[in-house]
């Protein structure tokens, strides 16, 4: 049994369907990719899976470790180990990044308290040193603790951001949509470096890209998909995203838009 299964899934925006029937699983220490054109459903896939109430399942189903997680709100989706990295972050004045990293890390510690490779921080600042290593981790800078989330970050520095949260949470599942889009080769490197970091805890990351080039960073990648028209049309190895790279979309009877 997979650790989060998505079955045969139908998903709609206004009316309009997105997924057409899209099957996939991930278990912990897998590291898929998908890539497809523009209007594909790929991030239309990532939101659903954390359930962004924009997106509505009409037919199919999400499951962690078996059960259905349809019915669950975000938070509590969130609960169960997912991570979902934005594509496109979003500041939220007033609130402390230090501060909402440090209460989503001790919800999930209740939540996940089967985890083994989970710490337990007493006080605030052995919850601020185990933070700091993370900005190191991805280049960030320690004054960063002190700003509200997301305010005023450049383009950059979000996606550092999210991939950061994502090693202080240490989910089970990572979801990144396009983690490295709008990043030079630099930033590349280091948010590829930040993902093989979690990939060494054993957990199971989803990388949702346009591009082979953050793939090649990566110290694992067990298989690659390609979505089109809502749904996974080919499966394949690290080999397929060159191909891809290489050919474009038009090989598989597909235009990007």
């Amino acid at each position: 049994m997979s650790f989060l299964e998505i079955k045969d899934l139908h998903v709609n925006i206004d009316g309009k369907e997105i997924l057409n029937g899209l099957s996939l699983s991930i278990n912990k220490g897998e590291v898929h990719a998908i890539m497809g054109p523009n209007g594909s459903g790929k991030s239309t896939l990532a939101n659903a899976i954390l359930g962004h109430p924009k997106y509505s399942v009409e037919s199919g189903d999400i499951l962690v470790k078996g059960e259905s997680i349809l019915k669950l709100s975000t938070d509590m989706r969130a609960r169960k180990g997912l991570f979902l990295a934005f594509q496109y972050p979003t500041e939220i004045s007033g609130v402390g990044y230090s501060h909402f990293l440090r209460n989503a890390y001790n919800t999930l510690n209740k939540s996940l308290a089967e985890e083994q490779n989970r710490e337990v921080f007493l006080t605030v600042r052995e919850f601020h040193e185990y933070v700091k290593k993370n900005l190191d981790a991805v280049g960030l800078d320690q004054s960063f603790l002190s700003r509200y989330l997301n305010e005023g970050f450049s383009g950059g520095e979000k996606k550092r951001s999210e991939v950061m949260q994502m090693l202080v949470l240490k989910p089970n599942i990572a979801i990144l949509d396009e983690p490295d889009s709008g990043l030079d080769i630099d930033a590349v490197k280091a948010v590829a470096e930040a993902i093989n970091k979690l990939i060494a805890t054993g957990a199971g990351v989803l990388v949702i890209t346009h591009y082979a080039r953050i793939l090649r960073y990566l110290t694992k990648l067990d298989y690659v998909h390609v979505v089109a028209k809502g749904k996974v049309i080919k499966s394949g190895g690290k080999e397929l995203s060159e191909e891809l790279e290489s050919k474009g979309y038009g090989w598989l009877g597909l235009e990007d838009k």
